[in-house]
This record gives structure tokens, C-alpha cells and sequence, in this order.
């Protein structure tokens, strides 16, 4: 149900970006989420997912399409970024005090350059306008037919990039909701707060891996066992019977929320429509 909800608010998410270009129903979205899901599973950092959703759409430009679904993409990250910045300022000092690095200049120098980062990102984010502002600067005469293409950025108002964000804020607090569930399922014992703070730390670090969904599984695994091995060490939890429990959890999520939707995009992957009469 939770993995149903997960790539459900994707795909409100997508048919409202790309409602600015050709309307979308909410099946077909969610048809171009499952096929994307199927095309990724072969490409690094899930890039696929841009390829594999574009095809569903019948008249708009699919140059156009992927670069909003990258602007889609972009709010998830932002938020996986955020949230793990926010997890480290905590984690750091919770777990890691023993080894000082919780305090002193070293750390909050730390805080400092991770807040000015964030709020850097947050101002891009809510001023995609200006990128299509800089490729008039850059571009000019330069790759004019790739130009235009660049003024999907202009399309969204800062509210419409709100109501996005939330968006991938609430599915973001779907499958973190969903590894705590599993984690209680298979015996470790954590408060969801805890667990939160512990999973939004494992999400910021797969963001920065490269991987491939393929072998995802497991890196996930081995970072979660890294990233627990500190609160395993910290509440002298057993730490035989809780990495079993993580590296259980983590396993049956990626299951859960990857495998089985790639399994079924691959259905909808054949259905697609590469080519269009009107293109050579």
C-alpha cells in the first residue's frame, strides 16, 4: 500500500509538471512512472527514468518533457539533500561526540557551509526562471535549435514549484515511513524519530553514489549496516540481531519500491511508441 502511495503522489507529481506541455491522464502518468522505473533499472542513478517517461507522450516535444521531468526530479533531490544535511547537523554530535568531531570550529563550520548550501539550493530551485534567463546569455546564436527547449524552465510560477516540492516532501515521508515499518517488522527496536534521523542519512548518501538500480541493492544495504552500526554502538543494541534486521528491511524496501515496479514497467515499456509518423 505505502509503495502504491509512493509512486502514486509521483505521479500527481509528474502529470502536474507536465501538464504545462501536453495533459496528462492520471493512468498514463502513472504508466510512464512504471515504464521509467523499467528503463532505469539499467542506467546509472536511475537517469532512465527521464528516457522511459517521455515516450507516453503522443504530440509534445519529448526534448521538453525530459527536461521537466529533470525539474521534478530536481525537488526530490533537493529534499533527499536537505533532510540529510539536517540529519547530519544531529547525527554528528548524537553519535559521533566520542570521537570530537560533535563540537569545536571543525563542526560548526560544518553547520555553516551546509546551511548556505541549502539555502543556495533553494534559491535556484524556486528561480528556474533565471535558467532560462542564462541560456539567452550563453547559448545566443549558438545551438539555436536546442534554445527553445530551455524555456521549460520559465513555464512554473514559485507557487507551482511549491505545491511540487510538498509533493515530493510527502513521498519522501512515504518510503522513509515505509523502512521504519520494515525495520520494526524484522526486530530492530528504534523510535521513529530516531529512525528517521537515521534513514534520512542513508537516503543523502545514496544521492552522492553513483549506482545502477541493479546493484543498488547491495550498496543501500551496506550503507544502512554503516549508518546503524553507530546507533547499534551508541544504545548498546546487539549488533548481530540488528544488522540482520536493517540489512532484511533495506532488502525488502528496494524490493517493494523498485523491483516489483520494474517487473510490471517492463509491461508498458514494449506498449511504448518510439517513433512518431511526423519524425524521421
Amino acid at each position: 500500500l505505502f509503495m502504491l502511495a509512493n509512486w502514486s503522489l509521483e505521479a500527481l507529481k509528474w502529470k502536474y509538471l507536465i501538464g504545462k506541455i501536453e495533459k496528462v491522464g492520471f493512468f498514463r502518468s502513472y504508466q510512464a512512472i512504471l515504464a521509467g522505473i523499467a528503463v532505469s533499472s539499467f542506467i546509472p542513478n536511475r537517469v532512465g527514468e527521464y528516457f522511459g517517461r517521455v515516450y507516453i507522450l503522443k504530440t509534445a516535444s519529448r526534448i521538453e518533457g525530459i527536461l521537466i521531468t529533470i525539474v521534478g526530479s530536481m525537488s526530490q533531490l533537493l529534499i533527499t539533500i536537505l533532510a540529510g544535511s539536517a540529519a547530519m547537523i544531529v547525527f554528528i554530535p548524537k553519535y559521533m561526540s566520542s570521537a570530537g568531531f560533535g563540537h569545536g570550529y571543525l563542526y560548526y563550520s560544518l553547520v555553516a557551509i551546509i546551511t548556505a548550501l541549502s539555502l543556495l539550493l533553494l534559491a535556484i530551485y524556486f528561480r528556474l526562471s533565471f535558467l532560462a534567463l542564462l541560456r539567452e546569455r550563453m547559448l545566443k546564436n549558438r545551438l539555436e535549435r536546442f534554445r527553445k527547449f530551455f524555456r521549460v524552465f520559465g513555464y512554473y510560477r514559485q507557487k507551482e514549484l511549491l505545491v511540487v516540492i510538498l509533493l515530493s516532501l510527502a513521498r519522501y515521508l512515504v518510503f522513509s515511513t515505509q523502512f521504519f515499518l520494515l525495520l520494526l517488522l524484522f526486530g530492530v527496536t528504534i523510535a521513529y524519530t530516531d529512525a528517521l534521523l537515521l534513514i534520512a542519512l542513508i537516503y543523502f548518501i545514496m544521492a552522492v553514489i553513483p549506482t545502477i538500480a541493479l546493484t543498488e541493492l547491495g550498496i543501500r544495504g551496506t550503507v544502512a549496516l554503516y549508518v546503524f552500526g553507530f546507533f547499534f554502538h551508541h544504545t548498546g543494541y546487539a549488533p548481530d540481531a540488528g544488522n540482520m534486521g536493517v540489512f532484511a528491511a533495506s532488502t525488502i524496501l528496494w524490493l517493494i519500491n523498485l523491483g516489483i515496479p520494474a517487473l510490471v514497467g517492463t509491461i508498458f515499456v514494449f506498449r511504448l511508441q518510439f517513433f512518431r509518423k511526423t519524425e524521421s
